[in-house]
């Protein structure tokens, strides 16, 4: 006979919710450490190397590839926890300690610290993302200073760390508490954040990025960071665990055929960017009189990006969320020269060895800044940033342009103004300077001949003229089809008789037309193509975006009508051009539903901004529809994949970085 339930009296009382964000503050520190190591190793990667084989190329832009794209998800895991406190009603966290952390901070096996791509690094990063199940130990150099636990004394009401040997483990713990909170309270009572304060993949190009307002929302993200993460083995092949372990296994094979392989610079381990207190044998001090200017604007593009995410996450306005956050991710971008630049470079003066590295110092005055100021105090931090840039002489290594650190400059510019805009306090933003200062520089590349604009084709009837721009077309062929006495396709000499239908008819036909190839202009007193009631973006099956609204793109009025590349194959980005189709381009137009609560405003201007290497900025009411018509997403700002990498798509999660993505925006 079974034994009795003990009472609910008698049952261990649920954590606190103080004692539940303890933990997601650790969490954090975790998720936010690791993708710094990652960074880190993967900006030590060289561009290039004359002594390499084709093959060992291949591999170290793979390996590239591979950690970005690993970084970029504990990027995602780092929102999901903040998403997650945003939920209990607290802020999150991205505060850390400073590289190194050997002892105390976490439980004894993780030892946290900056150090360049090699084999020692990758069973270290293997050791750190290990499935419970797998029994590794961790790498030569990595083993903790001190054995010690940690614990806390049941029934204390002051909260605490406690051990666990995976940060699987941790977020067990975590789901396992919210279920039980939820249990003895509700889950009203546990998800009281404002749901406006989410960061959801719309705002985030960040690879399985959600907002989280319930316990079935909190479990999913929980899962997605683990199985990122750990995975559970072989059935999650693109797991972390498993893709290190393919790294580890290329770079041993690689390194036994060829034992003078170098993939990576040098690059320091444990660099600091101040001089520590005692002398310490385990630390490189940056003290370059050149390149510790570099790492000083690296770090300070590092601490402005993770003040603008926070800003971020507590901004309830859509817009101002939106503007926060592109400003974010665009300041990550424009560090990726910097770091990689400083692996490349060395950390001393007349020394080849070691090389210096980006030390992710983090800013002690790290806090959401009081709204009313806060967009007016950043942008002022963007303008000395850009001075700072300005200013620093450019002296190219193998593999560098000037038109990368050109573009830093243009972009620090581009997101000052954004923030001087949400502050009210519009300003003029000078152009950066046609080459910067530079005592070594490559010779500039002629400009490119500019292409000259096709004819655009026109008939002329007596109620109506049809225009025609061939290079617009997509061949969705809603014309032939549905007025095919209109509209004679492959008929030599004129091919477009508009009077072979009545006006009207003649007018729908031409408003079916996706890419706005086919538009008309009466002259029989009938109304002029207007905008339509909603904006609408429908997803095309493996094909592009087909955008109906009042539409600017890429700074230019562009009719009502449009189809937008998102394969990333396009030869007239960011227009379709049919190239999807050699491409052999897939991509789903029936997606899941995410944000569709309903827009107050459902018409007006749309903007779309290519970004340079980037994805699809959409600003503007917008209802973003399956093929079928079923709403996706309804938003005001948007971020959407125009490279073809994105696992979250139509939304950007940055894999345009991993891939190498290029073409031109703003």
């Amino acid at each position: 006979m079974n034994a009795p339930a003990p009472p609910a009296a008698a049952r261990p009382a649920p954590p606190s919710r103080e004692q539940l964000l303890y933990w997601l503050h650790e969490a954090s520190e975790i998720e936010h450490h690791l993708m710094c190591c990652y960074l880190y190793a993967a900006f030590s990667l060289k561009r290039d190397d004359t002594r390499w084989s084709p093959a060992q190329r291949s591999a170290v832009a793979g390996w590239r590839r591979s950690i970005t794209a690993v970084a970029l998800e504990e990027m995602t895991h780092l929102a999901l926890v903040g998403n997650l406190m945003n939920a209990l009603g607290a802020a999150p966290n991205l505060n850390r300690p400073a590289f190194p952390v050997d002892s105390g901070p976490y439980p004894e096996g993780f030892v946290i610290r900056l150090q360049p791509f090699g084999p020692e690094t990758l069973e270290h990063f293997k050791f750190l993302e290990r499935p419970v199940h797998e029994a590794l130990h961790d790498a030569r150099g990595f083993e903790p200073a001190r054995h010690y636990h940690r614990a806390v004394p049941e029934g204390r009401l002051s909260p605490g760390p406690r051990d666990y040997s995976t940060v699987g483990e941790l977020y067990e713990t975590v789901m396992q508490s919210l279920q039980a909170f939820a249990e003895a309270h509700g889950e009203a009572a546990l998800f009281i954040g404002d749901p406006a304060l989410q960061v959801d993949a719309a705002l985030a190009p960040l690879p399985g990025v959600a907002a989280i307002t319930d316990l079935a929302s909190a479990r999913a993200a929980l899962t997605t960071i683990v199985t990122q993460g750990e995975g559970a083995g072989v059935e999650h092949a693109e797991s972390h665990f498993m893709r290190f372990s393919r790294m580890a296994d290329e770079l041993a094979a690689l390194s036994a055929a060829d034992p003078a392989f170098e993939p990576a610079w040098p690059a320091a381990t444990n660099p600091v960017m101040n001089a520590p207190i005692q002398a310490r044998h385990d630390r490189v001090h940056i003290d370059h009189p050149q390149n510790a200017r570099w790492l000083d604007i690296g770090n300070a593009l590092y601490t402005t990006s993770l003040r603008c995410l926070l800003q971020g996450f507590d901004a309830a306005d859509r817009r101002a969320k939106g503007t926060w956050l592109a400003a974010s991710f665009a300041l990550m971008r424009a560090l990726l020269p910097v770091a990689q630049g400083l692996a490349a470079r060395p950390a001393h003066a007349g020394a080849e060895r070691p090389h210096a590295g980006l030390t992710f110092t983090p800013l002690r005055t790290l806090a959401v800044l009081p709204g009313e100021r806060a967009a007016e105090v950043v942008a002022e931090r963007l303008g000395q940033l850009r001075e700072r840039a300005q200013a620093l002489p450019l002296v190219l290594v193998d593999g560098e342009t000037e038109a990368s650190w050109a573009g830093v400059i243009e972009l620090l510019g581009q997101q000052q103004a954004a923030l001087q805009a949400l502050a009210g306090r519009p300003v003029a933003v000078a152009p950066p300077p046609a080459v910067p200062p530079a005592t070594a520089l490559s010779p500039a590349a002629p400009p490119a001949a500019a292409e000259p604009s096709p004819p655009v084709e026109g008939a002329v009837g007596r109620a109506i003229t049809i225009h025609f721009e061939g290079r617009r077309c997509i061949h969705s062929r809603h014309c032939v089809l549905d007025a095919p006495g209109v509209f004679k396709a492959n008929t030599p000499g004129t091919w477009i008789h508009p009077d072979q239908l009545p006006a009207e008819a003649l007018v729908a036909v031409a408003q079916s037309c996706p890419s706005g190839a086919i538009r008309y202009e009466r002259h029989d007193g009938g109304a002029a193509e207007g905008p339509p009631a909603v904006n609408q973006l429908r997803l095309r099956e493996n094909g592009p975006y087909a955008v109906h609204a009042p539409l600017t793109v890429a700074g230019q009025p562009d009719g009502f009508r449009a189809t937008l590349c998102r394969c990333g194959a396009s030869r007239r980005k960011p227009w379709c051009d049919g190239s999807h189709v050699d491409a052999g381009f897939r991509a789903s137009g029936e997606p899941p539903s995410g944000a569709v609560e309903p827009l107050a405003v459902r018409d007006g201007p749309l903007v779309v901004t290519p970004l340079k290497d980037g994805p699809l900025q959409v600003a503007g009411n917008l209802e973003l529809c399956a093929g079928t018509g079923r709403t996706v997403a309804r938003v005001t700002e948007a971020r959407l994949c125009r490279c073809g990498q994105s696992r979250n798509k139509p939304f950007c999660d940055l894999s345009h970085v991993a891939a190498g993505f290029e073409a031109a925006g703003a």
